[in-house]
């Protein structure tokens, strides 16, 4: 257990270094950021009287800071200038939230509330963003201005959930800004394989439904949706097996005459009437036999253009898995074999994994290669 005093030294440090945090950044202007560190050290340490003083001028000076901004900002002709006062009445409503919570604080200076400031602030600054996407929205056939509707429509709704009908607008030019995909997976017919298949097809359509920044205004979609909702597209994915291997297994055995590094006792003679060692190098016929389950597939991805029937772009991916076990045995004078033939030849022969799972493992890296150029060809869409 830490000495009261120890306990008292800390505490005084604690203070002494946030009464400094805060001075400076008083001292640099930043009359935010001095009140925030002071209320933190009040609310620690409410007799604190460094902290008091800092607090008493830093936070008149951020309110008046905060409010000329809002005077600057709320009578300009710029676009969009009533999202900078929401921003300043904002910073003003957490420096209200961070005093509330120090009751020392409030004892020091008089906390102003500017929640229904923002509020209207809020509604202004959605409202001119309404507008904006409403007019952007006048050409749905321009891609690119469907596309700024939609951005319009966000920040709408991320200053104002909810306003007015901005929800189905979001949707709506959205479903104008957005470069459509249909992917056609990939058809294995082998019912050994099916579910090794559509285990590596519902990797896809993970990696195509969660991937959300690699492209917010690409969407992908499976041949049954887009079928059921009548989908023009504007790209074709079609992945179709070239080729595929599983379970090509190789066998191959090895046998050579080892002899020791040393030599070792092999027996005893007789000398002189005693009994005396004979040393020699020893040896013994090992045999080690590898075996090797080599699986692999090609994989073609072919991009179309859905209206042309062209083909934009053509890739292959190429994936390979390779298991492999090996063990070994010996005749003759174990002492022959180093520590790790002799580690072989405790190993027993094993059974490789089953088909399906060799189907699993050699479409990893092409799933892999296959994403990362999706990725990259649509960043850019």
């Amino acid at each position: 257990m830490k000495h009261p005093f120890v306990l008292i030294a800390y505490v005084l440090i604690f203070t002494f270094i946030g009464c400094k945090s805060a001075k400076k950044a008083f001292k640099r202007g930043d009359y935010e950021e001095s009140v925030f560190r002071a209320a933190e050290k009040l609310r620690d340490s409410p007799n604190s009287s460094s902290s008091a003083d800092i607090l008493k001028q830093a936070y008149p000076l951020a309110i008046q800071q905060n409010l000329d901004d809002v005077a600057k900002y709320q009578n300009s002709s710029e676009p969009f200038h009533w999202k900078p006062v929401v921003n300043a009445y904002d910073r003003l409503n957490k420096m209200y939230d961070a005093l509330r919570r120090c009751p020392a604080c409030e004892r020091l200076v008089t906390v102003r509330n500017f929640s229904n400031e923002e509020r209207a602030a809020r509604d202004q600054a959605a409202a001119d963003r309404y507008e904006a996407g409403m007019k952007a929205m006048s050409n749905k056939t321009n891609r690119q201005m469907a596309r700024d509707a939609y951005n319009h429509f966000e920040v709408c709704n991320s200053l104002v959930g909810g306003f007015r009908n901005v929800q189905q607008l979001l949707e709506e030019s959205y479903d104008y800004a957005s470069f459509k995909v249909v992917v056609e997976q990939v058809l294995v017919t082998s019912r050994m394989y099916q579910l090794s298949n559509e285990f590596f097809q519902n990797k896809i359509n993970e990696f195509l439904n969660t991937n959300q920044r690699l492209n917010k205004f690409v969407r992908f979609y499976a041949p049954q949706e887009a079928s059921s909702i009548k989908l023009k597209p504007d790209h074709v994915i079609k992945l179709e097996f070239d080729d595929f291997v599983v379970g090509q297994t190789l066998v191959q055995s090895n046998t050579e005459v080892v002899t020791s590094k040393d030599s070792v006792k092999v027996g005893e003679t007789t000398v002189g009437g005693k009994k005396i060692p004979v040393y020699n190098k020893v040896t013994a016929k090992l045999t080690r036999t590898r075996k090797s389950v080599l699986s692999s597939g090609l994989l073609d991805m072919q991009i179309m253009n859905f209206n042309s029937k062209t083909v934009v772009t053509q890739e292959k991916f190429r994936g390979d898995f390779n298991w492999f076990c090996e063990w070994g045995n010996f005749n003759g004078d174990e002492r022959a074999l180093t520590a790790d033939q002799k580690r072989i030849c405790n190993v027993r022969e094993l059974n490789p994994p089953p088909p399906q799972q060799l189907f699993i493992e050699f479409s990893k890296p092409i799933y892999d290669r296959l994403t990362n150029k999706i990725r990259d060809y649509y960043k850019n869409y």
